[in-house]
């Protein structure tokens, strides 16, 4: 739910300090407390309907060339509450949810929201898109640069930051597109979106701030609710 990420997410991390991050495939993960509102066996026929209808929706759009989504847990039970999507090394999307947001779900309709909200950032080429707005972006941020006299490491330093702008500008709208795309995803998966955007309701709103990387939880409730609406289902 937090971001995009372009990092390459391999398989075993080590982090700056002595603990290592493991990563476990969603068929193999078990919780290792008895903290979870959704167990094991829920979490894995989630992530068996939302990748399969994830990659059928995939297929359609035709928009990316790799459909096979792989499914981890991040087992590190300091992580934040978070899951998000990347690439391997192969362009094969990757859905990532940490340990803390499994146990942060309080039903199955929650995390298969928020796995359809990621697959759904996969279809609809956002990473590819991000890339392609931050290299226009920068590229602008370069010629206003040198129109001002910059060069070496002050135009490298405009070159960053139009990119940042760039991409910044438009994650929100990248967010509301997977929020609707997420809401047929989920509901095609066999789970109730209207009851998996409750999760927005113990996120902390983000408000309308400037350059900030999520929409107001407001605006997207309003398009689950809009999308579902048209999907013939009511709160």
């Amino acid at each position: 739910m937090r971001r995009l990420t372009f990092l390459l997410f391999p398989l075993v991390l080590m982090a700056c300090s002595a603990d290592f991050l493991r990563v476990q495939p969603a068929e193999e993960w078990s919780p290792d407390s008895g903290d979870f509102q959704v167990d094991a066996a829920a979490f894995q026929d989630i992530s068996r309907a939302v990748g399969k209808t994830a990659r059928a929706e995939c297929l359609r759009q035709s928009k990316v060339s790799n459909c096979d989504f792989t499914i981890l847990v991040d087992l590190n039970p300091r992580a934040p509450v978070n899951a998000f999507q990347t690439l391997d090394k192969q362009d094969q999307p990757v859905i990532i949810f940490t340990r803390s947001m499994i146990q942060s779900a309080k039903n199955p309709d929650e995390l298969a929201f928020v796995m359809a909200h990621e697959t759904a950032h996969h279809v609809l080429g956002h990473i590819a898109r991000q890339t392609e707005i931050a290299q226009e972006s920068a590229a602008i941020f370069n010629d206003l640069g040198k129109l001002h006299g910059e060069d070496g490491r002050e135009l490298e330093r405009s070159q960053k930051l139009g990119a940042e702008v760039g991409v910044q500008v438009n994650v929100k709208d990248f967010e509301l597109e997977a929020d609707q795309l997420g809401t047929i995803i989920t509901h095609n998966a066999g789970y109730d979106p209207l009851v998996g955007a409750k999760y927005f309701d113990r996120l902390p709103d983000p408000g309308d701030e400037f350059l900030g990387t999520h929409p107001p939880n407001a605006e997207r409730v309003q398009i689950v609710v809009e999308t579902a609406r048209q999907l013939g289902l009511t709160e």
